[in-house]
């Protein structure tokens, strides 16, 4: 059963070792754990449905709030404490694309709002209705949709219904001798169609791809249209319409089915552990890596200094930490060593050849390769990583991660704005926070920059949410001060949508408004994700409905960045 107030799978729990507790207190202050508030006690006080009844749709409140928020702090903070936003007056789970279109015709002519949903892992904001927004809102859930439909094998395109899960859409081309090889942290609990629409990153797409890479084509059905785009390997027939779906968020229409490029699955996969004496070599070897073209690197992964530090804290094994501390610190890897991960992948002949040329490139900068002891326990823990959250929650700590995306010369100059605006907007409230940073993905030209906020949960809600805001606003006001993307890979939502602009230019935003109005005319999937929501919602609507739509929620209202 999937937990409703954190991350993952209820019955999986993850432990933190004491000196693990001690060296977080040492670094935030300690904290004071505060209890969870009780499934159904929330689910009293959400208020009835809005929706008229349909056969497709659960009005029942535990259903309404499990796909009514994500993963983002802001988030969790709604659920562990019971101050729940407005949720949603409805859920559907369509078992085909036949009743995503009923839904959608039914949602038009009832006045109501729809948000897609797929693994509800969203941490931008997604989900959640906005208080002002006076129509009832029905979550379309497209769990329910995970098929795969067809299988070209010898063109290595797989198509699946867009609602599938990471795990079954790779049980089942696995099964093929193929993979689609893209692997999130959230690749347990994420869906391929929130892949495609929030751009998706795997933490192998130096292999693999991002998502734009791999998705070939698929269908979306638009309010008032169904978009087929064919898996064609090139076309020079004008604008792509894949690039209209990829980065859309829901605003365009429903994506249901997705055709991916598959590849074959790997003879050999290698995770090796490497570390350098200084966050410069680091990043000069990983920088000259990444432009080396090696055809058998599929990751490549740099913690910094104090990100090494704190894995080597977390891991909960002191004895061998030490004698490996012990170890680096004669090799000259003290203090501010920093580690990396090489991820190395492809056929037997590739990967020993990839791995004796970036062994030896990796030396010219100091780096120590460790083999794969440490690879091998970050891959068999890579998914499962992200359930500390459950655990540090549980000792009175709260965790946000912000990310971006720079040339390689920025990238230093990123990671310390970043850094240094959490850790003064937590200091002007007389708080402390314990900030660390990675680069996830790496390109020729640049990088992302991954930073990893860890603090106390506040007594309350309203206290934890003013530490949360603080943070999440100076950290984003950094990003877009230092020319960084608003989103790597995480897409848009609502809670990035107000700096949108830094990126795209007044011109750019309003061609992007444009689409969403040509494909979506009377804002029927106007839930402000990625771009504010233009008030269509009384166009084309009948006059029977007018009323009714136009009622107040009576909601609070709910902050934003």
């Amino acid at each position: 059963m999937r937990r409703w107030n954190g991350w993952g799978d209820e019955s999986v729990r993850a432990t933190l070792a004491p000196e693990a507790l001690a060296f977080l207190r040492e670094a935030v202050g300690t904290p004071q754990p505060v209890p969870d508030a009780e499934l159904a006690a929330v689910c009293a006080g959400i208020p009835d449905s809005r929706l008229p009844p349909h056969p497709l749709v659960d009005t029942a409140p535990e259903a309404r709030l499990r796909s009514s928020l994500g993963q983002s702090l802001g988030d969790w903070i709604a659920l562990r404490f019971g101050a729940l936003p407005r949720v949603s007056d409805g859920v559907a789970h369509p078992t085909h694309r036949a009743e995503v279109r009923t839904l959608l015709d039914w949602a038009q002519a009832v006045g109501a709002l729809v948000i897609p949903c797929g693994g509800a892992t969203s941490v931008v904001g997604h989900l959640t209705p906005e208080a002002a927004e006076p129509r009832p809102v029905l979550t379309l859930n497209l769990s329910r949709l995970r098929a795969m439909t067809r299988l070209d094998a010898e063109a290595q395109l797989a198509t699946f219904e867009a609602g599938v899960l990471g795990p079954d859409l790779e049980a089942q081309l696995r099964a093929q001798g193929l993979t689609l090889g893209h692997f999130p942290q959230s690749f347990e609990q994420a869906s391929l169609g929130g892949w495609v629409v929030t751009r998706s990153s795997g933490q192998q797409s130096l292999r693999y791809g991002r998502a734009e890479a791999w998705f070939a084509g698929g269908t979306m059905l638009a309010p008032q249209a169904e978009w087929t785009i064919p898996p064609l390997p090139a076309s020079s027939a004008g604008p792509n319409l894949r690039e209209w779906v990829l980065g859309s968020e829901g605003r365009l229409g429903v994506l249901t089915d997705v055709t991916v490029r598959v590849t074959k699955l790997p003879e050999v996969e290698r995770f090796v552990g490497v570390f350098f004496p200084s966050w410069e070599a680091g990043v000069a070897a990983t920088r000259e890596l990444a432009q080396s073209k090696l055809g058998g690197l599929s990751m490549l992964r740099l913690a910094n200094a104090v990100e090494t530090r704190t894995t080597l804290k977390l891991a909960g094994l002191a004895g061998a930490i030490a004698r490996l501390e012990r170890y680096l610190g004669w090799r000259g890897c003290g203090d501010g060593k920093v580690l990396l991960f090489v991820g190395l992948t492809g056929s037997a002949a590739q990967v020993h050849a990839t791995e004796r040329e970036a062994r030896s490139l990796w030396r010219r900068h100091g780096g120590v390769g460790t083999g794969t002891v440490l690879g091998r326990k970050w891959a068999a823990k890579r998914f499962a990583g992200v359930y500390l959250r459950n655990a540090l929650w549980d000792a009175g700590f709260m965790v946000d991660t912000m990310e971006t995306a720079v040339p390689w010369g920025r990238t230093t100059v990123m990671v310390n704005a970043i850094e240094t605006a959490g850790r003064e907007a937590l200091a002007a409230m007389g708080e402390r926070c314990h900030a660390y940073t990675h680069l996830s993905h790496v390109y020729s030209t640049g990088s992302s920059v991954y930073s990893t906020f860890v603090l106390r949960v506040g007594a309350c809600a309203q206290e934890s949410r003013a530490r949360w805001l603080a943070l999440k606003v100076a950290v984003t006001q950094a990003i877009v001060a230092q020319g960084g993307t608003v989103s790597h890979q995480h897409g848009v939502g609502r809670d990035h949508a107000p700096y949108l602009g830094a990126e795209k230019g007044t011109a750019g935003l309003a061609a992007i408004d444009a689409l969403i109005a040509h494909a979506d005319p009377h804002g029927l999937l106007a839930s402000g994700n990625l771009r504010p929501a233009v008030d269509r919602r009384f166009s084309g609507l009948p006059s029977s409905v007018r009323a009714e739509v136009s009622k107040p929620s009576g909601s609070p209202p709910r902050p934003h960045p």
